[in-house]
């Protein structure tokens, strides 16, 4: 039975099989699209495959129990399971350009790579435009390339009506990731407009559809439904991973605005920068004094922000009882995952394994 290590490896090999394959489709149209699979072979090479890993464990979680064939990885489920962390790798590079990202897991993000590219060569016109185009169609690339792996491994699947509800399951998904992005930009904009009583409703539906079914919910149900699951099963995975997913936001919130650069990869208070209407913001106006409100709504989404200015809102944030209250919802919302779990009739290796993802996805420091 494939521990987390090996899942991994398995993992990492079948993407590395996946993209060399594509290359030599792009080799044989132009030497010059060797930048398309280098920067998709570096980003898919790295990550905490949080995705990959939930699609394994409920897969196997509905698996009979340990010592019987079929609790054996196949390979169904592995490419299903990398197809996931390459849409994951299109959702990034298209939630770069969206956030005009300098970096991602401390190194520079797929545009910014493309510009440079641009400016190494010394080609004319505007080497910004020329690295938001390429980003994005390699971004387009990538989610076809994830559609193709899913085929692939769903034609492996023994059983067609299983494959056929695995599928249905990420179409599903990749219809509400993209939804929650949309709002999520909307929030960005549109907040001001929006009533006072409304922001933190709001903020919790961007958690809701743009991270938590599409981290943590959706990567159990899609194994799931590739393992026969039962509805009973199904839902109990429904309601692990949805509470889950939110805690899993909701410390990457914090993590965007108070975690360490050199071990986020990403430059301290960005999601300030970035003007990020999440949870903790939605909070912290409900509970500021007039003077930190009016602070925070002036400085929130300022690109140019210093350090000074970052620590500033990070004091303002935690002064007012904001982070105390994410962290209190992130520990309530595990305790209502492992509620679920409690009573889920789940092969006991994955329930094992998924409580040990609960606490590796809500405790973590990147």
């Amino acid at each position: 039975m494939a521990d987390s290590t090996q899942l991994i490896l398995l993992v990492q090999s079948r993407l590395d099989d996946f993209i060399s394959g594509r290359h030599s489709i792009l080799s044989s149209i132009s030497s010059e699209l060797a930048a398309f699979t280098d920067i998709s072979r570096h980003f898919l090479s790295g990550g905490k495959r949080f995705r990959a890993s939930f699609c394994f464990w409920g897969w196997r979680a509905v698996q009979p129990t340990l010592g019987q064939a079929s609790s054996e990885p196949t390979a169904a489920v592995i490419s299903v399971s990398s197809a996931l962390e390459i849409f994951h790798a299109a959702a990034l590079v298209h939630d770069d350009i969206m956030d005009n990202s300098d970096t991602r897991r401390g190194l520079p993000s797929v545009h910014r790579r493309f510009e440079a590219i641009h400016q190494e060569n010394d080609w004319r016109g505007d080497r910004r435009a020329f690295g938001t185009s390429s980003a994005l169609l390699l971004g387009d690339m990538l989610l076809g390339w994830s559609d193709e792996l899913l085929d692939e491994g769903l034609d492996q699947a023994d059983d067609r009506a299983f494959a056929a509800a695995a599928r249905d399951q990420f179409n599903l998904m990749r219809t509400e990731v993209t939804a929650g992005q949309f709002l999520d930009i909307r929030e960005e904009q549109a907040w001001a407009s929006q009533p006072e009583d409304q922001q933190l409703a709001s903020a919790l539906r961007v958690v809701t559809y743009k991270s938590a079914k599409y981290s943590v919910q959706a990567p159990l149900v899609i194994g799931a439904s590739l393992g026969g699951a039962t509805a009973p099963q199904l839902d109990s995975l429904r309601r692990f991973g949805l509470p889950l997913g939110i805690a899993f936001q909701l410390r990457d919130d914090l993590l965007g605005v108070y975690g360490d650069p050199a071990v986020t990869g990403k430059p301290s208070g960005d999601d300030l920068r970035e003007g990020k209407r999440t949870v903790l913001i939605a909070l912290a106006r409900q509970a500021m004094a007039d003077s930190q409100r009016a602070r925070l709504d002036k400085l929130l989404g300022d690109p140019e922000l210093g350090a000074a200015e970052i620590e500033q809102l990070q004091a303002d944030l935690t002064a007012c009882g904001a982070v105390k209250k994410v962290e209190s919802m992130i520990t309530q919302n595990v305790i209502e995952a492992e509620d679920a779990l409690a009573t889920a009739d789940l092969a006991p290796d994955a329930l094992l394994r998924l409580r040990a993802l609960t606490h590796s996805a809500t405790r973590r420091s990147t």
